[in-house]
């Protein structure tokens, strides 16, 4: 993708300005205050091309939404919502659709920000470890509030701490560090497979610029219909956990 993306020259005079101001007010030189000032990178501004898409499918939907006459962007947002809805109600169980809408926005952002990677000339943005970084934070914040909500503070630490009280004392602290590593272990899974998938289809594409890549094509929206379906699916067990009253 060039530089001369619209959308990210926009963002940066919006963004950029606003920064210069900022260090100015506290006593940076203009110059320096423009090299210290945060650019926005293309896999941001992607990030903000599909949520506006996004946005804008969904209100396209409850604008035209029928029961006689459906369309087809109302059938396919049936057919995600159905199911998201199903799997949701098989792995979190009862109450689930209060985390329907968290859990289907996230498996379409993942989803059609992998695929971007289709388009020639654009990287995935999920191949830039800093966006499945900040899916991951939210899901962890997300879950952990939720069993608070459902449980109460104390329930919640119980729960952590485990049903045997006289050895609390060693399985809090080392299911405090599991909870950690859920956020490593979501980041590095999307990244690195997205990466690797890219990498592969760009490196065929060099090689053999005819008939083969087609074949690593494919693979690639297999790699990221599953990555996305992994991603949802784990942010439902989290919920699960945090949320069940069963130990």
């Amino acid at each position: 993708m060039p530089e001369s993306f619209a959308l990210i020259r926009l963002l940066n005079a919006l963004f950029m300005g606003v920064e210069v101001k900022a260090f100015q007010s506290i006593g940076i030189l203009p110059a320096e205050a423009a090299q210290q000032a945060v650019k926005v990178n293309k896999a941001f501004g992607l990030e903000l091309m599909v949520v506006a898409g996004l946005i804008a499918f969904f209100l396209f939907v409850r604008m035209t939404m029928s029961v006689e006459k459906p369309n087809p962007a109302q059938q396919i947002t049936e057919l995600v919502y159905e199911g998201i809805g199903g799997l949701a109600n098989q792995i979190i169980g009862h109450g689930y659709q209060r985390f329907q809408a968290y859990v289907t926005c996230i498996f379409l952002f993942v989803l059609i920000n992998n695929l971007l990677g289709l388009i020639p000339g654009i990287a995935a943005p999920t191949m830039s470890p800093w966006v499945p970084l900040g899916l991951a934070l939210p899901t962890f914040f997300y879950y952990n509030y939720q069993g608070i909500r459902a449980q109460g503070p104390k329930g919640y630490m119980k729960q952590i701490a485990g049903p045997i009280w006289w050895i609390s004392w060693l399985i809090f602290p080392i299911e405090i560090i599991s909870h950690l590593a859920r956020i490593m272990s979501l980041t590095i899974r999307l990244y690195a497979n997205m990466y690797a998938s890219d990498m592969l289809t760009l490196g065929f594409f060099s090689l053999i610029p005819v008939v083969i890549p087609a074949v690593f094509l494919g693979l690639h929206v297999f790699v990221s219909v599953i990555q996305a379906f992994v991603f949802t699916l784990l942010s439902m067990i989290y919920l699960s956990l945090a949320v069940s009253h069963e130990h």
